[in-house]
């Protein structure tokens, strides 16, 4: 079993929000990216902003799918006034909230026309210059998450800045509880491949590689940054015990991972649910029980693949 750090507790976390008279609980305390301001909602974001509000976020633009899924987790309904076309949970919402554009081709004339008090995005997923552009206008809280403790400190912030400070703390608190919990079993080498032709797999600074980890996976490309592009051959030299055929961004089916198979016929390859391993909002809360079933899959199975 793989050891999981200790998420729930620590010297710079407490247990529950306390009340504080005319100020507002903001998630963590002694933590250099959080200030407790009179009569204000403000933290700093995973990029080094921060982001001030005069009362909790009425008007709520949510650029990031995950980050959308979690607003609603969060009960936010009626304060989250646009959406991206990517943003396909809940699906209620994405069948009737307005869309402001693709993650990464934004309408900025469409986000303004909302009239957003607070606008959500992230580093990897969006534009640099379209979220300073929002930014002119409208404070913006970008996350940029590595990994499981950068995940959690998101949904506190979120939290933080929407008045659900109490629903952002119990949630990360069970995520956190979920994956201390988790069994792991016995690590095996994998490769976690996101695009085809060309091939494309996460590497050691990525969130999918934090999961990987978690879950009681070695990335065989931990050395590599981002998603470096691999050819048939450096497959082949790879030699994963397995290969995860991702459900995004790329939609990975079982014929892709037949084709694989003639170049890694000593390797389990199975399809992953992308969501679980890269989604890192509220999602994140069933994403241990899925890393079990996943390994207990390759158990069960006669070779373990698709």
């Amino acid at each position: 079993m793989i050891e999981n750090k200790d998420l729930k507790s620590g010297s710079d976390r407490i247990e529950k929000p306390p009340a504080f008279a005319g100020r507002h609980y903001l998630g963590t305390v002694n933590r250099l990216n959080c200030l407790f301001e009179l009569n204000m909602y403000t933290v700093q974001d995973q990029t080094g902003n921060f982001v001030s509000l005069p009362f909790p976020a009425r008007r709520i633009v949510s650029l990031v799918p995950s980050q959308t899924e979690l607003l609603a987790r969060l009960g936010l309904d009626e304060q989250v006034v646009g959406i991206t076309r990517f943003c396909i949970h809940p699906n209620r919402w994405y069948r009737s909230k307005p869309r402001v554009g693709g993650t990464k081709q934004l309408h900025p004339e469409r986000i303004r026309a909302l009239q957003p008090d607070l606008v959500l995005a992230n580093k990897e997923e969006n534009v640099r210059e379209q979220v300073e552009e929002i930014r002119r206008w409208c404070p913006v809280y970008v996350s940029d998450v590595k990994d499981l403790e950068d995940a959690l400190q998101m949904i506190r912030d979120v939290g933080a800045l929407t008045g659900k400070d109490g629903e952002a703390f119990s949630l990360a608190t069970g995520i956190a509880g979920a994956f201390q919990r988790m069994q792991t079993g016995t690590p095996l080498t994998a490769l976690y491949l996101i695009w085809r032709q060309p091939y494309m797999a996460a590497g050691g600074d990525t969130f999918i590689h934090a999961l990987l980890q978690r879950a009681g996976f070695v990335n065989v490309l931990a050395h590599q940054a981002r998603y470096p592009v691999l050819t048939p051959g450096a497959l082949v030299a790879l030699q994963p015990q397995v290969v995860l055929l991702s459900s995004e961004p790329y939609p990975f089916t079982a014929e892709h991972g037949r084709e694989l198979q003639a170049l890694l016929p000593g390797s389990r390859i199975l399809l992953a649910d992308g969501s679980y391993f890269s989604w890192y909002g509220s999602r994140l809360l069933g994403a241990p029980a899925y890393f079990e079933k996943l390994r207990e899959s390759l158990i069960l199975s006669d070779h373990g693949n698709i």
